[in-house]
């Protein structure tokens, strides 16, 4: 496997942001994808929005997937607040079991699993958390459930995993492609997510700026 880089590297802050000032749309109304609505309560609906080019990007990636399969929308934009919870909530979880890390290890391992809030793709509605579903919408196996933390799934979340089993790497490798193909990057340690014009992106792509910063929901 090669080299991952964190969320939490200094390399991702350091890429420049030039905001387009592309607009957020509501995947639910401005779309043919299936939106699964588990992130509803948390959000209050601000999960279902995305940036139009990155919306536009996983219908191309949509129409590339084999017959009888679909992506299902779980996430797209966290306001910065939630975001920040999230953040918190899992370092404290983290600090609590190792108490003798210091805060610059703290904030690389809580990387993994949620993006510091200052960086975060999501909360530049640039980035989408998604998997597959058959044509009755039904979820894929795909090794782990989302969301699944390091901890939880013996760091059988990230993408390339080997702990699991051949049909599941087939699923990831079938929502890979076709994200891929259409100009997403994955960040690898979890395999559900995926972005498009943050500083992650620019970052892997060898951008020279990122066209999406945060951004609030009007």
């Amino acid at each position: 496997m090669t080299e991952i880089v964190l969320m939490s590297d200094p390399k991702v802050a350091a890429v420049p942001v030039q905001e387009c000032g592309e607009r957020l749309v509501d995947v639910r109304r401005d779309s043919p994808l299936l939106v699964d609505e588990r992130k509803l309560l948390d959000s209050g609906g601000t999960f279902a929005y995305l940036r139009k080019e990155v919306l536009g990007r996983l219908v191309e990636a949509q129409a590339q997937l084999p017959p009888g399969i679909r992506l299902l929308f779980v996430e797209g934009y966290r306001p910065p607040s939630l975001q920040r919870r999230y953040f918190d909530s899992y370092a404290d979880h983290l600090r609590a079991g190792n108490p003798d890390w210091s805060a610059e290890r703290l904030r690389s391992e809580a990387s993994r699993y949620v993006s510091p809030p200052e960086i975060a793709p999501h909360s530049a509605g640039a980035a989408v958390d998604l998997t597959l579903a058959d044509a009755d919408g039904r979820e894929l196996d795909l090794g782990t459930r989302m969301n699944a933390t390091p901890e939880e799934s013996a760091g059988a979340c990230y993408t390339h995993a080997d702990s699991i089993s051949d049909g599941a790497r087939a699923h990831r490798h079938t929502l890979s492609s076709a994200l891929t193909a259409a100009g997403l990057v994955n960040y690898p340690t979890e395999w559900w997510h995926w972005s498009y014009g943050d500083r992650y992106w620019a970052l892997l792509t060898g951008a020279d700026v990122a066209r999406y910063g945060p951004v609030a929901l009007d």
